[in-house]
């Protein structure tokens, strides 16, 4: 895809993305399984198996993987399979080893920030749903990629003080949110609703495009519902670029 902008980024599935800046192109959270290789998501309203829909015909073509937490839908058994092995990484300090023990052999983890191939890549916080059960969640992170332009992945949080502090600090271009309002039967939810993506459309003049969406069991709010309650917001299909 050509831009205007030395941006642009695909939504292949789920929150499985492909971005592009300053020429170099990360493939964040890869979710590669074929539909219903995966169990559903536990004590969810709907016990479907994942994934839901089949992977989108994309070019997956990247020069390296980010990874912001190793839950099923951002890292599955088929990714292990199909990466190639000495792919760089880019991950949570806290989960470098898994990585490693699972025969990938160029794993970097980034503490507060790292450097590839021009492109700066800032780990920035995350919070996986509201109070014990986002302990219980364990570490999540987003990543913002700056080059001559930043892109923030947010990763799986909610809004909270956090993204809006990241927000200010790094002015991003283009901001891509997890939505589906991923659900448990109890408490409230993990990833962003409504309100949430409301927030962050408030609070910034980025573009804001919305995945993490009618993929996997747990996600209860659809494209549609999404699309319906706010404005200016992008909601891309899978498979489908989108940009500044």
């Amino acid at each position: 895809m050509t831009t205007d902008s030395g941006i642009s980024a695909r939504l292949v599935r789920h929150a499985t993305v492909l971005v592009t800046i300053g020429g170099v192109t990360f493939l964040v959270d890869p979710m590669l399984s074929s539909p219903g290789e995966n169990p559903p998501v536990p004590n969810s309203p709907n016990d479907r198996e994942n994934p839901l829909v089949p992977m989108p015909d994309v070019d997956r073509s990247h020069d390296a993987v980010v990874v912001t937490h190793r839950h099923t839908d951002h890292w599955d058994d088929r990714a292990i399979e199909t990466l190639a092995a000495d792919i760089p990484l880019f991950c949570q300090p806290e989960e470098a080893e898994e990585f490693e023990a699972e025969g990938f052999t160029d794993v970097r983890p980034v503490d507060d920030e790292a450097e590839f191939d021009g492109v700066a890549l800032h780990r920035t916080p995350g919070q996986h749903g509201h109070g014990q059960l986002a302990e219980e969640m364990g570490p999540v992170s987003g990543f913002v990629f700056e080059a001559d332009e930043t892109v923030y992945v947010a990763g799986d949080t909610i809004w909270y003080e956090p993204v809006a502090e990241t927000l200010d600090r790094f002015d991003p271009d283009l901001v891509v949110l997890n939505g589906g309002e991923a659900q448990f039967e109890q408490g409230d939810p993990i990833t962003m609703a409504v309100d949430d993506v409301t927030a962050v459309r408030e609070a910034t003049d980025a573009t804001v495009a919305v995945v993490h969406m009618e993929a996997i069991n747990h996600c209860l709010l659809s494209r549609e519902e999404l699309r319906s309650e706010t404005e200016d917001v992008l909601v891309p299909a899978d498979g489908e670029w989108f940009a500044p």
